[in-house]
């Protein structure tokens, strides 16, 4: 009989690309991972990944096995947390993605009073700023800024979100204030490295209708974008979550060039095909009435969420 034990650790092992990544995921030691795997193998009669010193990859039966063993997964946990439901409660685990600097600075002081309202949900929240495969990596959903890239993702809006054009007060005394599109050329630009050429887009502004700054510094993470542009490096294009605190204080400068950046917005995706918990859609409703509409961190002298009331 195969055991939920072995399933849940092949899935992990997987999905993490390695035991070790598999047991830091359960909290469980390697050797435990490997006799799980090493018991599936055995009951199913056939090896479910090639093993080398270097590298860990499904086998063409591991690779057939891995739909269903999500599946089952997936269906066990649905189970249980339907239970709990029935009892008045949210139960069970619920793994999401988040970008780091939103992470940090705005989902995790709204998460924390929702996980203690629902002290049964188990949350895993990897922070991440690279675009991951939510069905592939076993996630219930991610959080993140911007457009959605994945068209097999079913999203909810959860707040509006408006990026700006910024600089330090020293950058602008040193290179002068661009005043229009022509003017970016002749400026420096500090880049968000995972939005590529689709960085700086301004509303009703084709692409190619202007010249975008050299870049001073392409980097994968909001918060160092904020740092640099700080230090003077250029100019950047920062949502207002993060750089909301550093132009009340006057240490950054919006610049006005006549043309606004293209709307955006805070959203929660889950896989298509995937009915969405009852956690997750409470959750959703949690971050909604936390962050706001509009958000926050768009009215002056508010820095957290709203307290979520009992």
């Amino acid at each position: 009989m195969l055991k939920l034990e072995g399933i849940a650790s092949f899935v992990a092992t997987a999905q993490e690309g390695s035991m070790s990544a598999a047991a830091r995921r359960l909290q469980l030691s390697k050797s435990v991972i490997s006799e799980r795997l090493a018991d599936l193998e055995s009951t199913l009669g056939a090896p479910l990944f090639h093993r080398t010193t270097r590298k860990l990859s499904l086998t063409e039966d591991g690779a057939a096995f891995l739909e269903r063993a999500l599946r089952i997964l997936r269906e066990v946990d649905e189970a249980a947390a339907e239970l709990g439901e029935r009892r008045g409660r949210l139960t069970g685990p619920m793994r999401l993605s988040a970008g780091v600097a939103f992470g940090r600075l705005h989902l995790g002081p709204a998460l924390y009073p929702f996980l203690r309202k629902h002290p049964g949900i188990s949350l895993t929240l990897e922070l991440d700023d690279r675009q991951v495969d939510a069905s592939a990596e076993g996630f219930d959903a991610v959080i993140r800024h911007g457009a959605i890239a994945d068209s097999r993702l079913v999203a909810w809006t959860l707040a509006s979100s408006r990026r700006c054009l910024v600089a330090s007060p020293a950058y602008l005394r040193r290179q002068g204030r661009p005043k229009s599109l022509d003017d970016l050329g002749r400026h420096r630009a500090v880049y968000y490295l995972n939005r590529g050429a689709a960085d700086w887009r301004f509303e009703d502004v084709r692409s190619d209708a202007f010249q975008r700054p050299p870049a001073a510094l392409r980097v994968n993470n909001g918060d160092m974008m904020l740092d640099a542009t700080l230090a003077g490096l250029g100019l950047a294009l920062l949502p207002t979550f993060i750089a909301g605190p550093a132009l009340a204080a006057g240490s950054l400068v919006e610049v006005q060039i006549g043309e606004a950046a293209a709307p955006e917005s805070i959203y929660v995706a889950h896989p298509e095909g995937r009915r969405a918990s009852a956690k997750l859609r409470a959750l959703v409703d949690c971050l909604r009435k936390s962050f706001g509409n509009p958000p926050y961190w768009e009215k002056s002298g508010e820095t957290g969420p709203a307290p979520l009331r009992p």
